[in-house]
């Protein structure tokens, strides 16, 4: 058990008897009367969200998940295949555990699959990903660093703002916790 006020994001915790995954939170200090913990919750096996008002006194339990290092392969439908790095093991993820982690996801790369009672609850992917810019504007001419974004969509399917210099063909490193450019990558 920990105090809210010691809540952060990625956490898991044990609400109203069932899992959820903590994915935003805001300390709220209101003048005069005692601070909370607004708390974004989503549960893990219904895929549902809910928002959580936490007093700072109170204590939440925070639940231990298990994560182990494997290889993402190929995805066949709605399931996505991993290979445990260690015994070549193949397992199946189903797509809506994932979320939004398939935009990210190209043959090969490893990630930390999370487990729950033996049984994969999602994943945790790299601090950033390298994908290749499939449609996006053309350039314009004089674009500088400073230029306004646009969009553009990457060989997975995702849809970031880039710099108007990018163009399609290149490749570009993304930051996988806030969805957003960070450089050209080589």
């Amino acid at each position: 058990m920990i105090p809210a006020t010691q809540m952060k994001v990625g956490m898991y915790i044990e609400f109203r008897g069932e899992l959820y995954r903590i994915v935003k939170l805001e300390h709220i200090t209101p003048g005069r009367w005692k601070g909370y913990v607004q708390a974004k919750l989503v549960n893990v096996m219904k895929r549902t969200g809910t928002e959580q008002r936490f007093r700072s006194e109170e204590t939440v339990e925070v639940v231990k998940v298990e994560q182990k290092e494997m290889e993402y392969i190929y995805n066949e439908g709605d399931s996505y295949y991993f290979m445990d790095t260690e015994t070549y093991e193949q397992l199946p993820i189903q797509k809506n555990f994932l979320e939004d982690s398939v935009f990210y996801l190209l043959p090969n790369i490893k990630v930390d699959v999370e487990f729950y009672n033996d049984s994969p609850i999602g994943i945790k992917l790299p601090k950033t990903v390298d994908l290749v810019i499939t449609e996006t504007e053309p350039k314009l001419k004089g674009a500088t660093v400073t230029s306004s974004n646009k969009p553009a969509v990457t060989e997975t399917g995702l849809v970031i703002q880039v710099p108007s210099f990018v163009e399609v063909g290149d490749k570009v490193r993304i930051d996988t916790s806030e969805n957003k450019y960070i450089e050209r990558a080589k």
